[in-house]
């Protein structure tokens, strides 16, 4: 079973940025797809963004495009999440979730993702 650790949060200015980073251990993760997903105090969890297994496809929440953007090193195990233009309604804990299935396409759904990490809190101040 693939296990994720998030870091990078932080608390930082609006108008600001941040990298987030998602460490994977296992044998078959560079062959999964990988999500960020998002949740803010009294709210349902939320895409924020996904990959491919390879990199050559992501998606994005409406909300974030063109301010964050989602990538991987397979070689490194690690999927990142660069957020810049940050805004207060972006304040949330951030979860980095593994859709285990081998060579499966992302997905904005929380419920097709089977491992997820404990999550790393963004604050963005005004």
């Amino acid at each position: 079973q693939v296990q994720l650790v998030e870091s990078g949060g932080g608390l930082v200015q609006a108008g600001g940025s941040l990298r987030l980073s998602c460490a994977a251990s296992g044998r078959t993760y560079s062959r999964y797809a990988m999500g960020w997903f998002r949740q803010a105090p009294g709210k349902e969890r939320e895409f924020v963004a996904a990959i491919s297994w390879s990199g050559g496809s992501t998606d994005a929440a409406d909300s974030v495009k063109g301010r964050f953007t989602i990538s991987r090193d397979n070689a490194k195990n690690t999927v990142y999440l660069q957020m810049n233009s940050l805004k207060p309604e972006d304040t949330a804990v951030y979860y980095c979730a593994a859709r285990t299935g081998l060579y499966k396409p992302p997905s904005p759904y929380p419920y097709e993702y089977d491992a997820w990490g404990q999550g790393t809190q963004v604050t963005v101040s005004s």
